[in-house]
């Protein structure tokens, strides 16, 4: 039986969350379906949405796909100022459903993908836990019409109902960091994008390999170049360049060009034998937040320039990893995911906690040995990487790291900017030591269906466990405390809120397996299992 009210976690304003025992449980409309939530995993990404509330870009009106008369018509859009709930790592079970909806089925079980990307806000999209309501209550109500996108995929895929709560929900976090590796870079200029050219005093671009035609504008800054535009600099807009191609290694030019490029640019530096001669001030923040990225050759070919570019983020056989910050929740995901991988890799897995550390050595060490990784865990307090890296991974938004990582990295290395460095956050660089060793510089933010199908298939093969990174559990008592140890990084590893249990007050898996004898004695490892959640909901719904 439905309740007509439940409890619920509100972000009423910056900073303010209070835990409402009676909120109104809606009837869905015609569009509309009730799912009961399963289980939530919190987020780091929650925490901007706390701080920020209706200064969130995602907490901001839907301007596109849907228009205002149908928005107004779904309870559970609360953008602005309005109350929201957040959480958006949730496994949900459909209660009821309008007679129009047909994309869902009652009683079936379904992963939510969070992110709305059709509903266009004025700087990024609509996303479930912020300007629509979230899983951290114990009923929330969905609109057809938002969660079937523009080309009739369903934002909600379906899962079995064998597996694990906690195992589906945590497909989302997990796919973040699958895209992280898996994202397909591009590699050739913009089809329709607007590029500019800019040559440096003296300098010859060599403009053979490239299509130039398939841009959508040709603009040329510092020189004349048949079929381009000659601009000047000044009168160009921020963010408006698709494709930055700057021949010369002239470092003051760049400082006044790199503001210009676009969300999803590529910067392409053909330094023609030159040096910068200085450190180069670059836009790490946007790497990950707005998918920029730079890349350089030596020559005066930009061509050579993109054909540095890999086809992707992932590691390469037999590549030595470093992973920085590994010991926290998406830190423990990342060092997992690559140790199930094999592929001849050895792991260098740091961290400046030395407790946290040992936990993941916990976790991650069986499943290193099993596919034949070398995977060495350390405190970074006390010791130090053994090895130059190929691949980096920055798991804490720290901007100094990224030039580290430029100043170690092996030839060819990438270094992937996972960690949320704020986007308007710029580092000086070694530019010289860059584009001479052939880096790249990578990140990604968020995930899509693609991401979130390929952990999935992962979890129902048997080949990944996404329980690996579970550190506590919680039921709707203990889930404002949740988001606060989130906040000030206290857990070894992801928390799990199960709304349902209204009482449970938050509990590490040890604190637990004493309170809970029975469900302690369903842990593996003292690691969580479907089985230990089974046991949880039987004797602590009791309560």
């Amino acid at each position: 039986m439905i309740p007509s009210t439940q409890s619920a976690v509100q972000l009423v304003g910056a900073d303010q969350l209070t835990l409402t025992p009676n909120k109104v449980v809606p009837t869905p409309g015609a569009t509309q379906f009730l799912a009961k939530v399963e289980c939530v995993g919190l987020c780091q990404s929650d925490m901007k949405l706390l701080h920020q509330f209706n200064g969130h870009v995602r907490k901001s009106p839907v301007l596109a796909h849907l228009g205002e008369e149908i928005l107004k018509d779904i309870p559970s859009y609360v953008p602005g100022d309005k109350a929201t709930v957040p959480g958006h790592e949730v496994v949900v079970t459909i209660v009821s459903k309008g007679a129009k909806v047909s994309s869902v089925e009652q009683g079936k079980r379904y992963l939510v993908q969070a992110d709305f990307r059709d509903l266009k806000t004025a700087s990024s999209n609509g996303a479930f836990g912020y300007n629509f309501e979230g899983g951290l209550q114990q009923y929330v109500l969905l609109d057809e019409r938002v969660t079937i996108a523009k080309d009739g995929t369903s934002y909600l895929i379906p899962v079995p109902d064998e597996r694990g709560a906690s195992q589906i929900a945590l497909v989302e976090p997990w796919a973040c960091v699958e895209d992280s590796f898996i994202v397909r870079e591009r590699r050739t200029l913009k089809a329709g994008g607007t590029c500019l050219l800019a040559l440096a005093p003296g300098a010859t671009p060599d403009m053979t390999g490239l299509d130039w035609t398939i841009c959508g504008k040709r603009l040329v800054v510092g020189g004349d170049i048949l079929g381009f535009d000659r601009v000047e600099i000044d009168s160009l807009a921020a963010k408006s360049i698709d494709d930055l191609v700057v021949i010369g290694g002239d470092a003051d030019l760049l400082d006044r060009l790199l503001p210009l490029l676009a969300n999803h640019g590529v910067a392409a530096l053909a330094i023609a034998g030159k040096r910068y001669r200085r450190l180069v001030k670059l836009p790490v923040g946007r790497v990950h937040y707005g998918n920029v990225r730079v890349v350089g050759t030596n020559s005066s070919r930009p061509a050579d320039a993109y054909a540095r570019i890999p086809q992707s983020g992932e590691v390469r056989i037999g590549d030595h990893v470093q992973i920085v910050g590994a010991a926290g929740p998406m830190g423990q995901m990342a060092t997992i995911r690559l140790a199930s991988l094999g592929r001849g890799l050895s792991i260098e897995a740091f961290d400046r906690n030395g407790a946290r550390v040992e936990t993941l050595r916990q976790k991650a060490e069986p499943v290193a040995l099993a596919r034949g990784v070398q995977l060495r865990c350390f405190d970074a307090t006390v010791d130090s990487p053994a090895a130059y890296p190929d691949y980096t991974m920055i798991m804490v938004p720290v901007p100094a790291l990224v030039s580290t990582a430029v100043n170690s990295s092996r030839p060819k290395g990438i270094i992937n900017i996972f960690a949320g460095i704020p986007a308007d956050v710029w580092e000086p660089i070694d530019l010289d030591l860059y584009i001479g060793r052939g880096l790249y510089m990578i990140g990604t933010s968020g995930s899509t269906m693609e991401d979130m199908n390929a952990v999935l298939d992962k979890v129902l093969a048997n080949t990944l466990d996404t329980n690996l990174s579970v550190g506590a559990v919680s039921g709707m008592a203990g889930a404002i405390q949740g988001l606060q140890a989130v906040k000030a990084g206290t857990m070894n590893g992801k928390i799990l809120v199960y709304p349902e249990l209204a009482d449970l007050p938050l509990l590490e898996l040890d604190e637990l397996a004493e309170r809970f004898p029975t469900v302690g004695a369903k842990l593996v490892g003292g690691g969580w299992t479907r089985d230990a959640e089974v046991e949880l909901l039987k004797v602590a719904g009791k309560r």
